[in-house]
Formats: structure tokens, sequence, C-alpha cells
């Protein structure tokens, strides 16, 4: 009698979406198996994870016991530093977590297989990347959708919305003042070589999707480059990709409903998280490569923005989410000496910072890590 051979899968994170896609492999994917699951909590305060028995607290065992890794922990400091072990033992990583590719992820690009996957925005905006170039199309505009916009939300606002939502405040939060698709969208423009037209990006209010796509697209055309950025429309949600085809396409493609050109719109109307990871853990069983990194020369960082005055020995115990800081995308070579807003967490604010001031090297004081160690070797 033929077995299915299962891969054994390790995950790293215990939250939303390590949780999601824990139930979906043991439920729905008869050629994997959840071996081991990597926490930093005590093993009895697991919370709600659906498999208390796999957890472990030890690198060493998630990393003996895995074919490959799944990383979604959010947790810039953290993941470096698993990452890091895991692409020395030779295993290949799947990640969830942007923020570590847009931080530390290029250091990694080329020491072993590491990708984002599908689920995510970047994710889903590199798989329609991947269709679009198939068909012919020359991208030059990668989209997100983002529904609402606050740059200074208050935290009793936040807890509502994580309360209501299911998700932490943290997560909550940057999703609400922009850090989140800051962080995507730089992302997702240094692993296809695009820029941004501007530090934080354009960012349009939508009516039409379409209409707003390609009004990026024209922006893109007068830089002469391709450029990664967002959309704000309310009700919907998504990704897009512009492009454009070649000229004697044009008929068949307005045949097709895709318009008069020279700009052409496709649009995935979702993104399902912790449900699509597995697609991505599948194209690297099956030899599919690299869907998207950060790449080895990424042009642009997240710098942080100080949302309210920070006194000397302020600690900032919460960067990415928190309600001190929020971060924006920019050129690296526009903001020389920026801490990247990844490891502002756990900063101590060492010279006077006024509201709307970017942080630099020489305002903060922060914990040594691996990642400290590599950004600096990366921004400098």
């Amino acid at each position: 009698m033929n077995t299915v051979k299962k891969h054994r899968i390790g995950l790293v994170g215990t939250g939303f979406i390590a949780s999601g896609f824990a139930r979906l492999i043991h439920n729905h994917a008869p050629d994997l198996s959840l071996t081991s699951v990597l926490t930093r909590r005590p093993l009895e305060q697991a919370g709600s994870f659906p498999f208390p028995e796999r957890l472990t607290q030890s690198v060493q065992q998630l990393i003996d016991t895995s074919d490959l890794i799944v990383e979604c922990s959010g947790d810039v400091l953290h993941s470096t530093e698993v990452i890091d072990q895991a692409l020395r033992a030779g295993k290949p990583v799947v990640t969830m977590n942007s923020e570590f590719h847009v931080t530390t992820g290029s250091w990694f690009a080329d020491k072993g297989l590491l990708t984002e996957a599908e689920g995510d925005q970047p994710g889903c905006i590199a798989a329609l990347h991947e269709e679009a170039v198939m068909m012919g199309f020359k991208p030059i505009v990668y989209g997100n959708m983002k529904g609402f916009l606050n740059h200074l939300p208050k935290p009793e606002e936040m807890a509502y919305w994580s309360g209501k939502q299911g998700i932490s405040i943290e997560q909550t939060t940057s999703f609400t003042d922009g850090t989140k698709i800051q962080i995507e969208q730089a992302f997702v423009a240094n692993g296809f070589g695009a820029t941004i037209t501007r530090q934080g990006m354009e960012g349009p209010s939508a009516v039409d999707v379409n209409k707003t796509a390609i009004e990026l697209a024209r922006f893109a055309a007068e830089l002469g480059q391709p450029i990664a950025d967002y959309m704000l429309a309310p009700g919907k949600a998504g990704v897009f990709v512009v492009g454009t085809h070649d000229a004697e396409e044009w008929k068949a493609l307005n045949y097709l409903k895709l318009g008069d050109g020279p700009y052409y719109v496709l649009v995935k109307n979702f993104h399902l998280c912790q449900y699509e990871i597995v697609k991505t853990v599948r194209r690297v069983i099956n030899g599919g490569g690299v869907l998207l990194n950060n790449s080895t020369h990424p042009t642009l960082s997240i710098v942080g923005i100080a949302k309210t005055a920070l006194p000397v020995g302020t600690r900032i115990d919460r960067a990415i989410g928190g309600f001190q800081v929020r971060g924006e995308a920019a050129r690296i070579q526009d903001v020389p000496g920026h801490v990247p807003m990844g490891l502002i967490q756990n900063a101590v604010i060492t010279r006077p910072v006024e509201a709307g001031q970017i942080l630099s090297f020489d305002d903060v004081e922060l914990p040594d890590s691996l990642a400290l160690d590599i950004s600096r070797k990366l921004y400098a």
C-alpha cells in the first residue's frame, strides 16, 4: 500500500497567523506534518494555540525535526536570530514577516532558500507579478489596497478595534497608522527593483480602483521606473499590478475587458494570510524557488517618525504597532544615518526628539542584537 510522504514543517510563532496555518495543515494537508512550534512563552502559557504538544523553546529542536521552517512571529529581532540558525543548518525558510525582510532580510537573501509566502500582500503581489510576466505584461506598478489610515490613532480606539477584529493591539495599530503598508510596499519594491515616488508614497484615495491604478501608472511612466504604492479604497481588499503589453495586442486585450491600454490593471481582490502560506510551502517543496525576498541590494528602508515629542530617557517598548513612532518608506540614499524601524523596539532616546522627526542612530541607544549588527552593515 502506498503511503503519502509527509514533509516535516517547523513553525515559528503561536499567534493569529501561526495558529491558523497550523490548523490548516493539520486538517487539509495530508502531505505535511507539523513537527515543532517554536515559542518564547512558557510552554504552559501557550494560550489558544491549537497544538500545545508540538511547542518547544529550543531552536535546535525546531531545526532537527523539520524539513522546512515557516516563520511568522512578526518580531524582527527574534526572527533574525532564528532564520540565521535555520539557514546555517541548510533548512529552507518560508516567511510571513515583511518586517523582518525590510530590516535584515537582504543579509540572508543569498545565504539559502528564503522566501516570503503568499497570503500577506507582498507575497500576493509577487504571485500576481509572476502571472503577469508569464502572460507577457511588463509590470510598472505594484499596488496594495488599504481601507483606512490614521497616522495618530488613540490607544482606546485601537483596543476597541483589536477586540472587535480578534487581532493584537500592536497589529491593529500598525495597520491603522500606515506602518504596515509602508513596510509591505518597500519590501515589494526592493524585491522587484522598483522604487517609490517620494517618502511615504502617494497613497491616493480611490473610488474607481482601475482609474486610480492607472493614475499611479502615469507616475511610474514619468519617473521611468516601476514603482510600488498603494491606494486608499474603503470597502475594497486585495492587491494589483499595472502593466503594459505589446502594442499589437491592444485589440485582443480590449476584447478581454482590460480596456484600451496602454496601461492594464490586474487585480487580486483578496489575500487570505495563513490560508495561502501552504501554496508557497508546496512551491518550495516542489523546487519552485523563491517567490519574493528583499534582494541583496535594497534601495528602500523604513524610517521611524516620532508621533509625539520624545524626551531624553524615553524607552520605546514597541516600535511597529506602538504609539510613539510610526514608519514610512524612504530611499536609503535620502535618509543617511536613519534607524530602520524594525530596530527601534526597546530603544532608549538619548537626545530630544520632536514630533514628526526621523529617528537616527544618534538619537537612540539600542540593545545589542544580531539584527543591529546586520543593519549597520546593510544601511551604513
